[in-house]
């Protein structure tokens, strides 16, 4: 059992043709990840029913829960294959972008029907915002045509953006309905929902979910212009279970100035109503090719950190990169310098769980007496997560330790910010007994004997909503 790391923002590595191994896997975990990422925008489920198992096992071995996160593709519109992988445009070049057609010349193939969704005048972007487009007109019942407004070059299978274009809520795709049915019948923890626009979005997911008996958590990715309008994104966050800044797409489609303003909203929204926060994209993107990170790099996890999300995301640097497990350890290293070093930024709205004020208070309660009394540890014993979810909402420099019966809880408390988790069957003093073992097997790491932890736990262990009560207690 790791003894020595208490790492309180998280971090969460996304599986690629790098990390597709047991081994690796294992690597990632052991280095610093809380959290794997399965990207259904590429490979297919016959490897997901590899990795899966190789996750859990990773996880058995090395003793520490770990979260599966479901990432789906959604309305990731894409080119289609181009001749010879590539197309030169130029400006003023006119562009027929046709979801029937194969390449020939200026026609392009594109793999969605954009002539039901978008109107003259809105832009297109393609090849992930390289080059830019304003569409003329409608041309066929398949085909749009639109107006190169830079020279540039095409390369197949690239991304494209439509940061004004209404979806009128069709986000969920056919392939990302096949998915979410396979993934539940699947060890999935959390499903991310792509280019989420209005809190509607993740409502009709949470239904899906639960007509195919999933138990997966919500994690609300938010990476276009209507989702960070100010009351729709509070309405986005209050209905998630967690919501992803999806730095790069967002970046796109609403300017790349705005994504630092948007993340420190989104890290406080997340903070004010108990939900998990998770920073993405690029992060430490020099590390695909170099063994170090830059400078500037670092200062953005260690941003992150400050400004107490409770996941920072790896993508392609874990996926394809040459330095997969360095890029870990390199990032582990600086959220511990950060968060020994630097305050969490103060909270600038107060913590709010609609209908969970009693809880609210005394996880409150529960974190000022920690502090108070320099506890080793906040022991949160925990039906459903919520318990922990809220005390680490507050942001404590103490541990919080999670005590659960349900392994479904305990994988989902491993992307919570400062949480460990740990399966112990319901019973009185489960808690007290769990900070008894730690203690014993010097998990706690200190030298001070005895210690104090707080405990918050409820009158009938294991009933949901029933957390009522701390106690301080002295182990030694």
């Amino acid at each position: 059992m790791d003894t020595t790391i208490f790492k309180r923002t998280k971090i969460l590595a996304t599986l690629g043709p790098a990390t597709n191994s047991p081994e690796a896997i294992e690597q990632l975990i052991d280095s610093g990840a809380n959290g794997i990422r399965l990207n259904f925008s590429h490979g297919s489920h016959e490897e997901r029913l590899e990795q899966i198992p190789w996750i859990r096992q990773a996880s058995e071995n090395l003793r520490r829960p770990v979260a599966i996160l479901q990432d789906l593709q959604g309305p990731k519109i894409r080119l289609g294959v181009l001749n010879d992988n590539r197309q030169e445009v130029k400006k003023g070049d006119e562009l027929i972008l046709d979801h029937a057609a194969e390449h020939n010349g200026l026609t392009l193939p594109v793999q969605y029907n954009l002539a039901e969704k978008v109107q003259p005048g809105e832009p297109i972007y393609l090849f992930d915002g390289k080059i830019r487009t304003t569409v003329l007109a409608k041309t066929s019942d398949t085909a749009i045509k639109v107006r190169v407004e830079n020279d540039g070059v095409l390369m197949s299978k690239k991304g494209i953006n439509l940061p004004d274009t209404d979806f009128g809520g069709d986000i969920l795709t056919p392939k990302d309905l096949e998915d979410i049915e396979f993934g539940a019948t699947l060890d999935i923890d959390y499903v991310a929902l792509s280019f989420v626009q209005t809190d509607e979005d993740i409502s009709s997911l949470r239904q899906i979910l639960l007509s195919h008996g999933s138990t997966a958590k919500i994690i609300a990715k938010v990476e276009t212009k209507s989702a960070i309008q100010p009351a729709m994104l509070e309405r986005i966050v209050r209905v998630s279970d967690g919501v992803m800044v999806a730095r790069g797409d967002l970046a796109v489609e609403a300017g790349a100035e705005v994504v630092p303003v948007v993340q420190r909203r989104i890290v406080s929204l997340c903070r004010k109503y108990g939900k998990l926060s998770i920073v993405a994209t690029q992060m430490m993107a020099s590390m695909v090719d170099a063994p170090e990170p830059t400078r500037a790099e670092v200062s953005d996890v260690a941003n992150a950190v400050i400004q107490g999300a409770d996941v920072v995301m790896l993508s392609d640097e874990t996926a394809n990169g040459n330095y997969p497990i360095e890029t870990v350890r390199s990032m582990r290293n600086t959220i511990l310098y950060t968060q020994e070093n630097a305050m969490v930024d103060v909270p600038t709205e107060e913590l709010i769980q609609p209908d969970e004020h009693r809880r609210n208070a005394i996880s409150h309660a529960a974190v000022g007496v920690a502090e108070q009394l320099s506890a080793s540890a906040i022991i949160a014993e925990t039906k459903s997560g919520a318990t922990a979810e809220n005390i680490a909402a507050c942001r404590p420099h103490r541990r919080i330790v999670a005590v659960t019966s349900e392994p479904r809880v305990a994988q989902q408390l491993a992307l919570t910010y400062g949480t460990r988790s740990f399966i112990r069957p319901d019973g009185e003093n489960a808690g007290l007994k769990l900070a008894r073992e730690l203690y014993d097997s010097q998990y706690f790491n200190t030298d001070a004997k005895p210690i104090n932890v707080v405990i918050v736990s409820g009158k009938q262990p294991g009933v949901t909503g029933g957390t009522d009560t701390i106690r301080v207690r002295v182990i030694e």
